[in-house]
């Protein structure tokens, strides 16, 4: 398969069009893997198969005579009931995760909070919001989590926890995952501190935990509640997800700012504020980052017009570095 082929399995706009939940994590994951070895990461690899590499102790019965014969290593046969790994995907669903900029036809958001007041603001946003990326990221994780025989928890949280499936490496569990990511309607207001550290006194066994939010909340909360799963041992990825106008601003005629979970509005015109809108934005991303990397958290910023390769491979880099 070409690299042309081998992308377009990896395009937002593309798995967008796609007709469920399930064909868009397969899509996503088969595109993937096809590309891992002509992708830019040359060198990373991984095996997708039923087996695991020989430790000592394993007990000699499971060796697979057949792969040793055609690779030389020795593998062990793994059977379904075996997990490598409890993960744990939290997912924001509050309505800001709503947002989509839409090119042309600027919607609401909560952050930059657009209103389209008047034409000719320049079309450089995205076709998907927030939470379809997202949940697209988060079937394609659980969907590659199961190839690898991980035991795979889904979370989702706007004001409190909504959802908690205690994590298992089963295609029940799998299919349970995906019913519920096909389901998520965003409604409420945001309280991602107050549920991560709901969350993190949930999880009694330390493992990975995967956070995909957009994190407009209060900032230093937000930084304590992540800081709460490394004190319980947990190693952390976390993907923030924003649109491409939310870290760039508009240009463009005046506009209503709308806050998409208050409803407060505010008049502004782009041009004066542009400046100032994304030297803050700048300051709130760096935040984010530098305090991940204090506290060994894998920080990762992502726009919805973004190929799903890049957190796919941030995941598969932290699997590689846990085994």
């Amino acid at each position: 398969m070409s690299k042309t082929d081998y992308r377009r399995f990896l395009e937002p706009s593309v798995i967008a069009k796609l007709s469920n939940i399930e064909l868009k994590a397969k899509f996503v994951v088969q595109g993937f893997m096809a590309g891992l070895h002509k992708s830019p990461y040359h060198g990373f690899s991984v095996e997708f198969t039923e087996h695991r590499q020989y430790t000592q102790g394993d007990d000699l019965r499971y060796l697979d005579w057949k792969v040793f014969a055609r690779t030389g290593r020795y593998y062990i046969k793994q059977f379904e009931e075996e997990t490598n790994l409890k993960a744990y995907i939290i997912l924001d669903i509050s309505r800001s995760m709503s947002y989509v900029s839409n090119g042309e036809e600027v919607k609401e958001s909560k952050f930059n909070l657009f209103k389209r007041k008047n034409i000719n603001l320049k079309p450089h946003g995205s076709s998907i919001s927030k939470i379809e990326y997202a949940s697209y990221m988060a079937a394609s994780l659980a969907y590659l989590m199961m190839i690898q025989r991980d035991a795979v928890s889904l979370i989702t949280y706007d004001t409190r926890v909504r959802t908690f499936l205690p994590p298992r490496s089963t295609q029940s569990n799998l299919k349970q995952i995906l019913k519920e990511l096909s389901n998520i309607e965003p409604k409420g207001k945001t309280g991602t501190a107050e549920s991560l550290n709901s969350i993190a006194e949930k999880i009694k066994r330390r493992g990975l935990v995967i956070l995909i939010s957009d994190l407009l909340d209060d900032q230093n909360k937000v930084i304590n509640a992540i800081k709460h799963f490394r004190y319980n041992k947990n190693e952390v990825i976390l993907f923030q997800i924003l649109d491409p106008a939310e870290k760039s601003f508009l240009e463009g005629n005046s506009l209503i700012l709308v806050d998409m979970e208050t409803g407060e509005e505010m008049y502004s015109q782009p041009y004066s504020v542009q400046k100032y809108y994304k030297e803050a934005m700048e300051k709130f991303i760096e935040k984010y980052k530098n305090e991940c990397i204090k506290n060994n958290v894998d920080y990762e910023l992502i726009t919805t017009d973004t190929p799903f390769d890049i957190s796919l491979l941030k995941y598969l880099n932290k699997r590689k570095r846990l085994n």
